[in-house]
């Protein structure tokens, strides 16, 4: 086993009093960042990755366990480290050399040998000749560059990246890709370890030696493995396949824990959690789940999901949540990293506009328990009619405050497009249109 840099026992983060109902961002977690290692980090939006990073970096403290480096507790931002952002970041009144100066200037460096160090960076990151040039004359991709430089210059024992390269266009990003790990295995960049937070799947297969995903709601190590695959990597090699079929798997089945392809140079175990306590809605429009739906069927009914993303030019990240939505209303199945439409969601996607309206309030009061809740609570009532707060307050015992905000907004729209309820955004009220009231009782629409 290799030499842990930096080791994370039993981290937690919350936020509220420890006596009382709190909001768990975090799960108790181990994590190690060993030497010689490029350790990629998965998970859906929310998941927690950036601010896992945050806390291996000691820029915010985790609300119990502990951070070390080399055996010692970190209190503060951990020294010989350095974190490459999704933003660019740039001071747009520094020139390049005088932007990679700055953290050295900031550690007190003296001028001579921080102008020494910023110009070999720079010329290590491709960027000679444009010491005198000013962001705004660069090119994304240079200015992510710079961004690179000035991580590097003060030789950082680990590399954080946290979506280095998502601001970027594909080519860009592909080029730079490359070129860090060109960098890397040459030993070219003045660094021991490198943690990348991404939600491109691929970037992560084609960069990692280590790879993590998480869970959500608390965040949560879903599965750590090791890959053996040789570089350069081909996407079309079937080790590469098989491994992004695999974190398609562990992403889009929260609830189960899938196993690892029976390939020799996969290497782990795992991690087996249970199911949420309150199921996630995911953030996903009811026409863009008619969208999917449609689009498979014009695929006979099945399609990889990786391949649809890639092919309409969409992050997997965007897509996902569009996929969950349609798996959680059973319109379709996901396996083995494959879509495929099921008879409700054949039916939903050859319906006119007001059949699918019923078809969406059948399968969303069957199997949404957050719309079978507020529709419940508003029959409960003789006004039929709610205030927003009193599901937020719900909400917000298991979900952050965002989060709480984002499930409630995403409600709204599916109960509103299926005429379940509707929504007084001026008053921020729930009601039951009296038309609604009168044409189907809702206590039959909601029963088990």
């Amino acid at each position: 086993m290799s030499e842990v840099i930096i080791e994370a026992r039993q981290i937690q983060k919350f936020y509220g009093p420890p006596d009382g109902a709190r909001i768990q961002v975090i799960a108790p977690t181990d994590l190690g960042i060993y030497a010689g290692e490029i350790l990629a980090v998965l998970g859906p939006s929310g998941s927690g990755k950036s601010t896992l990073l945050r806390i291996l970096t000691g820029l915010s403290t985790p609300s119990a366990g502990e951070v070390l480096r080399h055996g010692q507790p970190i209190d503060g931002p951990c020294p010989d480290v350095s974190i490459v952002f999704q933003s660019f970041a740039l001071f747009p009144w520094l020139t390049v050399l005088q932007n990679v100066e700055a953290p050295l200037k900031a550690r007190g460096v003296r001028a001579i040998e921080r102008t020494k160090r910023s110009l070999r960076i720079l010329d290590t990151v491709g960027l000679d000749g444009f010491e005198s040039a000013y962001p705004k004359e660069l090119s994304g991709g240079m200015r992510q560059r710079v961004g690179f430089a000035r991580a590097l210059v003060v030789e950082p024992e680990v590399l954080f990246m946290d979506e280095p390269f998502s601001a970027l266009d594909v080519l860009t990003a592909e080029n730079l890709r490359g070129e860090l790990l060109e960098l890397w295995q040459n030993q070219r960049m003045p660094t021991r370890a490198v943690f990348l937070v991404t939600h491109n799947i691929e970037e992560a297969v084609l960069l990692a030696d280590r790879i993590i995903v998480l869970g959500k709601n608390p965040a949560k190590i879903r599965t750590d493995f090791r890959l053996n695959l040789p570089r350069p990597r081909d996407r079309k090699e079937p080790g590469f396949v098989q491994t992004v079929d695999y974190i398609y798997r562990v992403l889009t089945q929260p609830d189960a824990a899938p196993a690892l392809p029976a390939e020799p140079e996969l290497e782990a175990a795992t991690k087996r959690s249970g199911p949420a306590k309150y199921p996630m809605l995911p953030h996903a429009r009811p026409g863009g789940i008619a969208g999917l739906l449609e689009i498979l069927l014009d695929r006979n009914g099945r399609d990889d999901i990786y391949h649809l993303a890639d092919e309409l030019a969409f992050e997997i990240d965007d897509m996902l949540p569009t996929v969950e939505a349609a798996a959680l209303l059973g319109f379709l199945t996901v396996a083995e990293g494959d879509a495929e439409i099921t008879p409700e969601g054949r039916a939903f996607a050859e319906a006119d506009i007001l059949a699918r309206k019923e078809l969406f309030r059948k399968a969303a009061l069957e199997r949404v328990a957050l719309l079978r809740q507020i529709t419940r609570s508003l029959v409960a009532k003789f006004d039929r009619t709610l205030p927003a707060e009193f599901f937020q307050d719900l909400l917000e015992e298991h979900f952050s405050e965002e989060e709480a905000q984002r499930q409630l907004e995403t409600a709204i729209n599916w109960g509103r497009y299926a005429e379940i309820f509707d929504y007084d955004a001026g008053g921020k009220r729930f009601f039951i249109p009296e038309e609604v009231a009168s044409s189907a009782p809702p206590t039959e629409a909601v029963s088990p």
